[in-house]
């Protein structure tokens, strides 16, 4: 008694079609997705520096409005709920959200100095008052400089 089957399975022509349908796939959409992580980076920065610089701008305000013109220290930016509601977010290039006191020199060039997460420098002194929030980090983001390059992380 001869019994016969008939068995289907996928011929080695479907197989690399398939496989080479994959790669090219894959060859698009991952190299997409790579830079990812700078990008959370980048906005997480950004985030920051623009909640923070809202925040002074407000002490600023309100202390305008009592009659003295003056932008928070550096004991006052750091102290939870004085000028900030919560305290400052890690900085994602460098995990570190403690702020060190920037000369006036290193905020015109946003210097990059020390193991500090984000840099601060404030005159009161100045007519008018001027301060510089920014990140203490030299990394590059994927933020564009509008000449086809990217910034550095301190420039945001």
């Amino acid at each position: 008694m001869k019994t016969s089957s008939n068995r289907r399975a996928f011929t080695l022509i479907e197989l690399i079609a398939v496989i080479v349908v994959l790669a090219i796939l894959a060859g698009v959409a991952i190299p997409r997705y790579f830079d990812y992580t700078d990008r959370a980076r980048t906005s997480a920065v950004l985030g920051t520096v623009g909640n923070v610089r809202t925040g002074i701008a407000n002490f600023f305000a309100n202390s305008s409005i009592a009659g003295t013109p003056a932008f928070p220290t550096l004991i006052q930016l750091t102290t939870t709920g004085t000028v900030m509601q919560d305290a400052l977010p890690r900085n994602p290039f460098n995990n570190l959200n403690n702020v060190r006191a920037a000369s006036s020199v290193e905020a015109a060039a946003r210097t990059v100095s020390g193991t500090e997460g984000w840099a601060y420098w404030f005159d009161n002194a100045a007519s008018p008052p001027a301060a510089t929030f920014y990140c203490n980090s030299s990394n590059t983001s994927t933020a564009s400089n509008g000449s086809g390059g990217t910034l550095t992380a301190n420039n945001l």
